[in-house]
């Protein structure tokens, strides 16, 4: 595998889809370190006319997305995609303290078996009593929430930055996100001098939320970001991270409210529409009246194939067809509303 040619070209390209608004990216997780459902999610967008694809970085995670993307490609020929674009591939890393990149795990000292937390785990990493598979934890906090014997830690699992990053950018990601939804600016501006040292040509974003910090902090923070990136910055405006799970206009609410509040910071960047999207985000900002760039959806998305992914004989023609006519109606709602 080699890196995207025409570097210049593609960056362009990113650009105008972002101008019109029509930059659907579909989210496989910051912390879904499950290899194999990645490849399924990026086989199934790809064919689906997904604009970008964002995942773990980790570098098993970023070969399997790659992999999924060309395997779509060597069948766009029976899907008759039109005006297709090669995803845009974005690696997601965290702040320690940021949920996305946060795993969690059961005190077992605390637990008193009553299984309230494997059901509203929304990756089905929790199998089991006592066991949370690492793998596909997100971090999302549904099990702490449901367990009421404070039995759920979370840890943060560090890597080595600098090296991950390289070695996807030569493997074909072409855009990097910095989750940096901690309190202070000053260890979130250091990671994002690094990001923008690794990938100093193309897009890159931060994805922040309002759950530490006050419209002027966030501002202030965005504008320090600019600083080091201007010109090629997105705000992945987080309403609720990680809650796109219902479809319906309330779970997009505060995503529309957050791009909302970043918009009218006037600032040179672009806005995706994130945290708690689903088919309903876009037709809720054109109704109010918020630009965004595109849309951001992972829960929803991913959610929306589960039953086809996960079918043991997937990507069988027929089932992964079905999965394909899913996820294209999502992709076209989002793009053409």
């Amino acid at each position: 595998m080699s890196p995207i040619g025409n570097s210049k070209k593609r960056f362009i390209e990113q650009k105008s889809i972002m101008n019109n608004g029509e930059l659907f990216k579909m989210i496989c997780g910051a912390g879904n370190e499950d290899a194999d459902e990645g490849y399924k999610l990026c086989l199934v967008y790809t064919l689906a006319g997904a604009k970008a694809i964002d995942m773990s970085a980790n570098l098993d995670v970023v070969k399997s997305a790659v992999n999924g993307v060309e395997d779509a490609e060597a069948l766009l020929g029976k899907y008759k995609l039109k005006n297709y674009t090669r995803p845009y591939l974005t690696v997601s890393i965290g702040m320690p303290g940021d949920h996305h990149v946060r795993k969690a795990k059961i005190i077992k000292e605390k637990c008193t078996e009553c299984d309230a937390c494997i059901p509203v785990c929304p990756t089905d990493a929790i199998p089991d009593v006592l066991k949370i598979i690492e793998s596909r934890c997100i971090g999302c906090g549904a099990c702490g929430v449901a367990c009421q014997d404070d039995a759920i830690g979370y840890s943060h699992k560090e890597i080595e930055i600098e090296s991950v990053l390289t070695e996807s950018i030569y493997l074909g990601i072409e855009n990097i996100e910095l989750h940096a939804s901690v309190i202070d600016d000053e260890p979130v501006l250091r990671e994002w001098e690094i990001v923008n040292k690794i990938n100093p040509y193309g897009f890159n974003s931060v994805c922040i939320d309002r759950g530490y910090l006050s419209n002027h902090a966030l501002k202030t923070r965005i504008e320090k970001m600019i600083d080091i990136c201007p010109d090629r910055m997105i705000v992945q405006a987080d309403g609720i991270p990680m809650s796109g799970g219902k479809d319906d206009f309330r779970t997009t609410l505060q995503a529309v409210a957050c791009a909302d509040i970043v918009d009218k910071f006037a600032l040179p960047v672009y806005i995706l529409l994130s945290g708690g999207t689903n088919s309903q985000s876009i037709k809720l900002s054109k109704d109010c009246s918020v630009p965004y760039a595109g849309v951001s959806i992972g829960t929803f998305a991913r959610h929306l194939i589960y039953e086809f992914i996960n079918d043991p004989e997937f990507p069988e023609p027929s089932i992964l067809k079905k999965a394909v006519k899913k996820a294209q109606s999502l992709v076209n709602t989002c793009v053409k509303s």
